[in-house]
C-alpha cells in the first residue's frame, strides 16, 4: 500500500490555519440568502447563477438553518446503564397517592427515570383505583420549580445539620422543663408512619433517668374539608367514631344531601366507579340517583332527580324524610319545620322515600353536611332502610378522614393560652386553610414551630424551621385507606432537591439511627406479613407488595354496637331550629382545584370548571333569576365572551367584604351563592401569582374562602347566612371555555328515559339519521357521500366510544390527555380570546323549558323561539359531553388543506404532519366539530408564557412525553387518537409474533377515565369492547347529518325516570326534571305523594 499523499496547494502542506477553516465549511463563499430571498424584483437580481444554484443544492434545510442556528446538544451515554431503563422504552412502577384530601392506587410512567405520566392501577381492586384530575396533574408538581431547594431557619437557607442541632437542641430544653409538644396534621393513614409519631412520643415523654423531666406530646389530625360531623354521629350512634366505608354499586336507590360524591367527597375517587356499575341500562334496570343540594355539582348532573335547597333548610328536608321512612317502619317520627320549595322537593322527597322503602337493604343515602344533628338523623335513615352491612360498611372503616374539628380547636386555644412549646405542622396549611379559627394570631404565641412543606407557604413562611419535605415520588410509604386494605408508595426519582423525608426528620429527632424506608419494611415484617399465608418468607412478601402497590389482608373486626331506635329529639329540634335569613352562601370543594394544595399547578388553573367552565378564577355563583331585576334587565352579566365580561359584586360576610365576579349557574337555589375553596393563595409560587386578585399584598389567583368557614359549634361549618351582595357598576374579565349554555334543540348530547327507552326499540328515542336527497326521497347519510369511501374492513380502524351515562364529566380525561400529549398551557387571556388548547373539551348542556313543542303550542316563530332556546330552565337537568377530533372518514379538514398536512391513514385515522403545516387554519374553519387548535405563539419560549407554561423551564420540560412533538408557532394541532400508544401496542404484539389484542392500545383519556365512560380499541376486531359497544342500539354519531362518518361513537344517556322522554331534536322532547313546572303542593300532601309508585376488562398491568 503507497503512503504517498498529494497537496491542492502550500497552504495545505503547511496546515494553514485559514485554509484549514475554509476546508471545513461546505460552501467557502458565504451564500447571499437574505439579500437573495429579501429582493423584491427578483427578475432584476444580482444574484449570480452560480450562487442560485448553490442555493437550491443546498435545500431548503441549508436556508433554515442560516437563518436559525439551534443549539447544539450533546448526549452523554450511560456508562453503566440502569437495568430497568431500556432508551424509548416506558417503565411502569405502581405507587400510591395520599395528599390528605384524597387517596388513589397509582401506576407512574417513568421515561429515562422522569416520572411524566400517573394513571390508576388496575390491580388494586378494591382499593378505588380511579384517578381524579387532581391525581393525575400531580406528577406536574414534581416538576415545581417553587419547591424550596434547601432547607429553611428564620427565613434563610440552612443545611440539614444545623436544622437537627437546633431541632434536637430546642426538644431538649422542651424536655428537660416538662413543656408541651405539639404535632398537627392533615389525616394520617399510614401505619409506618404513626409509628414514628409513636416513637417521636416515646422520645419526649420518656426519660431514662428516674424522676428526670419529660415533656408533654399530643398528636391532632385536622381536615381542611371536614367529615368530623359524620365522625362524631358515628361515635354516638355505634361506638366507633369512624368514617365507613360506602358501596355505591350495591345500591339501587342512592339519595343524597349535599354529597358531591363525584366530585372528591370524602377523598375517595373511586365512589365514581362504585356508581358507574350500576348505571348502565343494557340490562333493562339501573340504580337511581335523587341528589339534593344547593349549588350545582358534578354529582347534581349526573342525578336521575335533582331538588334544591337553601343550606339553612337542608336538615328540615332530612327530618322530612325521616318520618315518612319511619312511619312506614314503626319507628317515632319528630316535629317538622316549613321550609321554601320552588321546585318541587317535597314530591320529590316523596318519591324518593318511595323508592328507598322498595329497595330496603339495597337503598344508601348520603351527606355531605359537616353537622353531627344532621348525620345523626342519616344514620337513623339508614338503620331504617337496613343499609348497614350491605351498601354501608362500618366494620371496614375508611381512614381517608380522621381529623377532629372539636380537637383542633382545644389545639388553638392551648396556643393562645402561650402553654404550647413546640408545634410541628405535617401535610397541612393552617395558616391558609383554618384562618378563620384564630389558627394564624394563635401561631404567633408558640415559641418554637416547624413546617414540613415543601415551599415556603402560607405556614411554612410563618415558621422558625422549614423542614422541606421530599415529594411524594420521591418517597417511600404506606398506606391503610381501610380496614385490611393496604398500599405501598415507592419512590419512581432520586430526590431533585436537598430535601428529607418528614419521618426521616422525626426518626432523626428521636434519637433514632433508622431511616424511613428501614423502618417501613420492619413494621410490615412484624405487623402485617403474620397476617398473611401466602408467602413463606418476607422478602417474597415485600417484593409482591411493592410490585403491585398494593395488599389486602385479613382483619380484626372492630366491635360496632347495634343501631337501635334512638331518641333523635335533640337533633331533630335543634336541625329544625337551624338559623336562615337573607342571602346564604355555600362553601364548596370544586373538583378542579380541591382545597388548593396544588393551586400552583397550572394544569389544575387551565381546567374548566365542571358547572361553569370557567378557568384561572373562583367566583360566586348565581341562579341567573336572581341576577335580573323584576323587569328582566340584567343586574349582573349573564353572558359571557372576549367582550362580555363578568360584573363584580361586593360581598359583605360576617362584617368582611371582597369582591369577586357574577357567574350565572342555572340550578343554583334562589336566594343563595356559591364560593369555591383551594383559591385566594398569596404563597403558593408563581402561577397562583398571575391573579389579579390581593391577598396579604401579594398577587392571587381569586379569593380565600376558607375565613368564612363558620367554626361556631364545634364544627366546621360551610355555609353562612345573612350574606349581603351589591353590584359595583365594575367588570371583570372572565375565562370561559364553553358560552352557549344549552343545545338548542339539536341531537347533540341524546338523551332519553328509562320508560321510553325500554318500552319502545331505537327507532323512537335514537332513529339513524336520514335526510332528503335531491328527489325528495330520506335516505341514510352515509349513502349520501360526495367522497369515495375508504378501505375500512381492511387492517385497523381504530376507534372509540363515549357513554354518556357513564361519563361523570370529572376532567381526568383532559388533564390525561395534556400530560401523555404535551399540551400547551396557554393562560386566562388567551382562553378569554377563545384561544384555549385543550385536544379534548368536556361540553357541559343544561337543559331549557323552550322546545319545539312549546314553541308550536304557543304560536311561536322561530326566530323568537331559538332565542329562547338558549335560556336554560332556573332548575335545568345537565348533561356532559367528551369532544375531541372524531377521526372522521369523511374529514372536511382534509379536503381543503392545500398542503395536505391533515390526512387520513389507512388506519382510520385523521393526521397530522406539524412540519408541512403552513397555519392557513382553513382545516379548523371547516371542522364541524371545533376540535382544531392552532399556535398562535410559540408557547414553548414567548415571555408571556414563562410565569405558567412548565415547558419554559428545564425543570418543567422533564414532564414532557418524549414521544410526542411539541409544537410551534403557526402550525394547527389536535387529538390524535394517542397514535405514539398505537404504534407502541403494535410494535409490543410484532416483537412476541401476535396481532393486536383488544386492551394493547389505551389512549390517555380511557387510560384515566374512573368510570370506563371512554373505551379504545380496533373496530375490526369484532370481539374488541370497542367493536361491540359501538353496534349497540344507543350508539350514534355526533352531527351524524353532516355526514363526516366519524370514529366515534356516543352512547345515548338514559335518565331513570318515569315519564315517556323522545329527544329533542329527534321529536318533542322535554330537558325538564320528573316533576316539571313548580312546586304548587301544600305542606301536608307530601305524606299522600310518597304512595304513588315509580319506577371492561380490567387493563393488563403494566411493568
Amino acid at each position: 500500500m503507497s503512503n504517498r499523499q498529494y497537496w491542492q496547494n502550500t497552504q495545505q502542506l503547511e496546515n494553514d490555519e485559514a485554509f484549514i477553516s475554509a476546508h471545513h465549511n461546505e460552501f467557502q463563499e458565504e451564500l447571499p440568502l437574505v439579500e437573495f430571498i429579501g429582493k423584491e424584483k427578483l427578475d432584476k437580481t444580482t444574484t449570480s447563477r452560480r450562487d442560485f444554484l448553490k442555493f437550491v443544492g443546498f435545500s431548503l434545510a441549508a436556508a433554515t438553518a442560516a437563518s436559525c442556528e439551534a443549539p447544539v446538544v450533546k448526549s452523554i451515554p450511560y456508562l453503566i446503564k440502569p437495568e430497568e431503563v431500556t432508551p424509548g422504552v416506558p417503565s411502569y412502577y405502581a405507587s400510591s397517592f395520599f395528599d390528605g384530601f384524597e387517596f388513589s392506587s397509582i401506576l407512574v410512567k417513568t421515561r429515562e427515570g422522569r416520572p411524566i405520566y400517573i394513571k390508576g392501577n388496575k390491580v388494586a381492586k378494591g382499593f378505588q383505583s380511579g384517578v381524579s384530575p387532581r391525581v393525575n396533574a400531580s406528577v406536574l408538581s414534581l416538576y415545581d420549580i417553587e419547591r424550596i431547594k434547601n432547607p429553611l431557619q428564620n427565613g434563610s437557607e440552612s443545611s440539614w445539620s444545623e436544622i437537627d442541632k437546633t431541632v434536637k437542641s430546642k426538644l431538649a430544653e422542651i424536655k428537660a422543663k416538662g413543656g408541651q409538644v405539639r404535632l398537627l396534621s392533615s389525616t394520617i393513614n399510614s401505619p409506618s408512619t404513626l409509628g414514628v409519631i409513636a416513637g417521636f412520643e416515646k422520645f419526649l415523654t420518656t426519660n431514662t433517668q428516674e424522676d428526670a423531666p419529660t415533656a408533654s406530646f399530643k398528636h391532632i389530625e385536622y381536615d381542611a374539608d371536614s367529615a368530623s360531623g359524620m365522625i362524631e354521629a358515628n361515635r354516638i350512634g355505634f361506638g366507633r367514631p369512624v368514617v365507613p366505608t360506602y358501596h355505591f354499586d350495591k345500591a339501587k336507590t342512592i339519595v343524597s344531601f349535599s354529597a358531591d360524591f363525584l366530585g372528591g367527597w370524602l377523598g375517595d375517587p373511586g365512589f365514581a366507579g362504585q356508581y358507574a356499575k350500576n348505571r348502565v341500562p343494557s340490562s333493562g334496570h339501573m340504580s337511581k340517583h335523587y341528589q339534593f343540594e344547593t349549588t350545582y355539582t358534578l354529582t347534581g348532573s349526573n342525578a336521575d332527580v335533582r331538588g334544591v335547597m337553601k343550606p339553612s333548610e337542608m336538615g328540615k328536608l332530612i327530618v322530612m324524610l325521616y318520618n315518612i321512612i319511619a312511619a312506614n317502619v314503626g319507628w317515632d317520627k319528630y316535629d317538622e319545620s316549613t321550609f321554601e320549595s320552588d321546585n318541587n322537593t317535597r314530591k320529590k322527597v316523596a318519591l324518593a322515600a318511595v323508592d328507598l322503602l322498595k329497595n330496603k337493604d339495597h337503598s344508601l343515602v348520603v351527606c355531605g353536611i359537616n353537622d353531627p344533628d344532621i348525620q345523626q338523623m342519616i344514620n337513623g335513615i339508614n338503620a331504617m332502610l337496613g343499609s348497614y352491612g350491605n351498601t354501608i360498611d362500618l366494620y371496614r372503616a375508611s381512614y381517608l378522614r380522621k381529623g377532629s374539628d372539636k380537637e383542633f380547636m382545644n389545639l388553638v386555644s392551648e396556643m393562645k393560652s402561650g402553654t404550647i412549646d413546640a408545634l410541628f405542622i405535617l401535610g397541612s396549611n393552617p395558616v391558609y386553610t383554618a384562618s378563620g379559627s384564630g389558627f394564624v394570631d394563635a401561631l404567633k404565641s408558640v415559641p418554637f414551630t416547624i413546617s414540613f412543606a415543601d415551599r415556603a407557604d402560607e405556614t411554612g413562611s410563618m415558621v422558625n424551621v422549614l423542614a422541606c419535605d421530599h415529594h411524594y415520588l420521591e418517597s417511600w410509604n404506606d398506606h391503610q385507606p381501610y380496614d385490611g386494605y393496604y398500599a405501598i408508595a415507592q419512590p419512581v426519582i432520586q430526590p431533585l432537591f436537598n430535601t428529607r423525608q418528614a419521618q426521616d426528620s422525626l426518626l432523626r429527632w428521636s434519637g433514632s439511627s433508622s431511616n424511613y424506608y428501614d423502618f417501613v419494611r420492619s413494621h410490615w415484617e412484624s405487623s402485617l406479613f403474620p397476617n398473611q399465608s401466602q408467602y413463606t418468607f418476607f422478602d417474597g412478601f415485600w417484593n409482591n407488595a411493592v410490585h403491585d402497590g398494593v395488599v389486602k389482608l385479613p382483619f380484626t373486626r372492630e366491635d360496632v354496637q347495634e343501631y337501635r331506635a334512638m331518641d333523635l329529639s335533640g337533633p331533630a329540634n335543634r336541625v329544625n331550629s337551624v338559623a336562615s335569613g337573607g342571602i346564604e352562601l355555600e362553601l364548596y370543594i370544586e373538583p378542579a382545584l380541591g382545597i388548593g394544595n396544588q393551586a400552583n399547578n397550572p394544569w389544575l388553573q387551565e381546567l374548566p370548571h365542571s358547572m361553569t367552565k370557567v378557568v384561572w378564577d373562583n367566583y360566586i355563583t348565581m341562579n341567573p333569576g336572581d341576577m335580573r331585576d323584576e323587569n328582566g334587565e340584567d343586574i349582573y352579566n349573564t353572558r359571557y365572551g372576549q367582550e362580555y365580561p363578568a360584573s363584580l359584586a361586593k360581598v359583605t360576610i360576617n362584617g368582611t367584604s371582597v369582591e369577586l365576579p357574577v357567574i350565572a349557574l342555572p340550578g343554583q337555589k334562589k336566594g343563595t351563592v356559591g364560593l369555591a375553596l383551594g383559591y385566594g393563595r398569596w404563597n403558593a409560587g408563581k402561577v397562583v401569582a398571575q391573579g389579579t386578585h390581593e391577598a396579604e399584598g401579594y398577587n392571587t389567583i381569586g379569593v380565600n374562602g376558607f375565613p368564612f368557614i363558620n367554626w361556631n359549634n364545634g364544627t366546621q361549618g360551610y355555609h353562612v347566612h345573612g350574606v349581603s351582595i351589591e353590584p359595583t357598576g365594575k367588570a371583570y374579565e372572565i375565562g370561559m371555555v364553553q358560552t352557549h349554555f344549552t343545545e338548542m334543540g339539536r341531537k347533540i348530547a341524546n338523551e332519553t328515559s328509562m320508560k321510553t327507552y325500554v318500552d319502545n326499540d331505537r327507532s323512537v328515542w335514537n332513529p339513524k339519521t336520514e335526510i332528503t336527497n335531491a328527489y325528495g326521497e330520506a335516505t341514510p347519510v352515509k349513502d349520501l357521500n360526495l367522497w369515495q369511501d375508504h378501505d375500512l374492513p381492511i387492517g385497523h380502524r381504530w376507534g372509540m366510544t363515549i357513554d354518556l351515562n357513564l361519563c361523570i364529566g370529572c376532567g381526568a380525561c383532559v388533564t390525561a390527555c395534556h400530560s401523555e400529549n404535551n399540551v400547551p398551557v396557554v393562560g386566562k387571556d388567551e382562553v378569554r380570546r377563545n384561544r384555549v388548547m385543550n385536544w379534548l373539551r368536556i361540553d357541559r348542556y343544561f337543559a331549557s323549558d323552550m322546545s319545539k313543542e312549546v314553541a308550536e303550542q304557543n304560536g311561536m316563530g322561530t326566530i323568537e323561539m331559538y332565542r329562547k332556546m338558549e335560556i336554560p330552565s332556573d332548575y335545568p337537568e345537565a348533561v356532559h359531553q367528551p369532544v375531541m377530533c372524531q377521526h372522521c372518514n369523511h374529514a372536511p379538514c382534509e379536503t381543503v388543506c392545500p398542503v395536505a398536512a391533515t390526512t387520513h391513514s389507512d388506519e382510520g385515522l385523521n393526521q397530522m404532519t406539524y412540519n408541512r403545516c403552513i397555519g392557513t387554519r382553513y382545516c379548523a374553519n371547516n371542522c364541524p366539530y371545533k376540535v382544531r387548535r392552532f399556535n398562535w405563539f410559540n408557547y414553548m419560549g414567548d415571555s408571556k408564557f414563562t410565569e405558567f407554561n412548565p415547558s419554559q423551564s428545564d425543570l418543567g420540560r422533564m414532564v414532557l412525553n418524549p414521544d410526542v412533538t411539541v409544537r410551534a408557532r403557526g402550525v394547527m394541532e389536535k387529538c390524535s387518537f394517542c397514535v405514539q400508544r398505537i404504534q407502541a401496542g403494535k410494535l409490543v404484539a410484532k416483537k412476541e409474533g401476535r396481532p393486536v389484542q383488544d386492551g394493547d392500545v389505551v389512549s390517555a383519556c380511557a387510560d384515566a377515565c374512573p368510570t370506563h365512560a371512554i373505551q379504545f380499541g380496533d373496530l375490526n376486531d369484532k370481539n374488541s369492547m370497542v367493536a361491540q359497544i359501538s353496534t349497540d342500539d344507543r350508539s350514534y354519531h355526533l352531527l351524524e347529518e353532516v355526514g363526516t362518518q366519524p370514529n366515534v361513537f356516543y352512547m345515548t344517556r338514559v335518565r331513570n325516570v318515569s315519564e315517556e322522554r323522545i329527544p329533542e331534536g329527534i321529536g318533542h322532547g322535554g330537558g325538564h326534571d320528573e316533576d316539571h313546572g313548580h312546586d304548587h303542593h301544600n305542606a301536608e300532601e307530601h305524606h299522600e305523594d310518597h304512595h304513588n309508585d315509580q319506577q371492561h376488562e380490567e387493563q393488563k398491568h403494566e411493568h
